[in-house]
């Protein structure tokens, strides 16, 4: 077993030394801690690892890259496991371009199994009756010096992984769910950020769909205001002001000082220059021509198919009574938006499901059959194709 304490590496030469003796190792619990409920864009400030006998905890921001770790990840012989890989994967691939391979990801092994509360703390005391103490959660990662305390308790997200992994994979083996997991661990292989478009960030906001196009273009601006603020001071943008405020904003247009302070929420500290900055960017969302105001892109719209809704509603019983008698939650075992490709889709045929994309082979071997025999009971449809022209926004049948 590893050592009850971890070893803390913040050397190029000890990381070296120290993953030249996972020669020949085989598997390898690894998380990383981020630090983005503090810092403008996170990045990876720690790096835990466990093995059969193996412990540390890396810090890469003294050492730069960790090359051998990299290699390590990306080798198909070393399964690596993780606990909800998928922003670990994001920033692994962001900060170093690791593309990560052989994966195990314990939530999604509990989630497969039917468990309805999978987060790792959960498991841990369900499988081991472990406790992990919760007290550094929200804490800033990327202070140095890290205290002994804060470094056990980043130690305890791997220290456990390993046998969690052989009590999750024997399950889905008992329950012959394990090429289930096989399927959701290759597709999540090659994770990472999705470039988006420069200046789109603030169509993302909760709330921003109920602006109107002129409330849109104040938005746009205030949200490059304190972005440019936020990294300017590498702090996490809620930080410096919330998105609540920004659209409270937006919709207000104050053009003095008073009228911005006026808005529940503004920092009060905020300097009198970046204050008028804030009016600027206002008045610039003002000026913007009706022609030139922001809109939310188009998304794929549907021909019409007065009995798509109808389809996936019996697709969602069919899903539902599958899920009841499998003991599954329903959106683990199909999400509705894969329920509305496949109602798209219309299949007659047990092999449609192959040109299916969305749906996992897995999802299909559990539900073809029964989807096919579902959509059978209904008038014949036509696959839905997209529409020549955009129909009004109130469609249901968009992406």
């Amino acid at each position: 077993m590893p050592p009850s304490a971890p070893l803390y590496l913040d050397t190029a030469d000890a990381v070296d030394r120290f993953l030249s003796e996972l020669t020949g190792v085989r598997s390898l619990a690894l998380d990383t801690e981020g630090a983005s409920f503090h810092r403008f864009v996170d990045r990876v400030y720690l790096l835990q690892l466990s093995t059969e006998h193996h412990e540390a905890v890396i810090d890469p921001l003294p050492i730069g890259v960790p090359e051998r770790l990299g290699a390590l990840l990306e080798d198909r012989s070393v399964q690596v496991i993780l606990h909800d890989a998928d922003y670990d994967l994001r920033l692994l691939h962001q900060d170093y371009g690791w593309r990560v391979t052989n994966l195990f990801d314990t939530r999604v092994a509990a989630q497969l199994l039917g468990l309805r509360a999978f987060g790792l703390a959960a498991l841990l005391e369900q499988y081991f009756g472990v406790k992990l103490d919760k007290k550094h959660q929200r804490a800033d990662w990327s202070m140095r010096p890290l205290p002994a305390d804060m470094l056990d308790y980043a130690a305890q997200d791997t220290r456990h992984l390993l046998g969690l992994r052989d009590r999750l994979r024997h399950e889905l083996e008992q329950k012959g769910r394990w090429h289930w997991a096989e399927e959701e661990f290759r597709r999540a292989e090659g994770t990472r950020w999705e470039d988006e478009e420069p200046d789109m960030s603030f169509l993302r906001l909760k709330g921003a769909r109920d602006l109107t196009r002129r409330e849109l273009a104040r938005l746009r601006e205030l949200v490059k205001w304190r972005d440019v603020i936020a990294a300017e001071l590498d702090r996490a943008t809620f930080r410096v002001a919330g998105n609540e405020v920004l659209l409270d904003l937006a919709r207000s247009a104050p053009t003095n000082r008073e009228g911005l302070f006026a808005v529940k929420g503004f920092p009060r500290g905020m300097s009198d220059v970046r204050a008028q900055e804030a009016l600027q960017g206002i008045a610039r969302g003002n000026a913007v021509p009706d022609a030139d105001l922001p809109r939310f892109p188009k998304a794929t719209r549907w021909d019409r198919d007065p009995e798509f809704d109808d389809r996936v509603a019996k697709l969602k019983t069919v899903r539902d009574e599958m899920a009841t008698a499998l003991e599954l939650d329903p959106g683990v075992l199909c999400s509705r938006d894969r329920m509305e490709a496949v109602a798209r889709r219309n299949p007659r045929h047990v092999d449609d499901f192959a040109e299916i994309p969305e749906l996992r082979r897995w999802q299909a071997e559990v539900l073809a059959e029964q989807f096919v025999r579902a959509l059978a009971s209904m008038p014949s449809a036509a696959p839905a194709k997209p529409a020549p022209k955009a129909v009004g926004s109130e469609s249901p049948y968009r992406e």
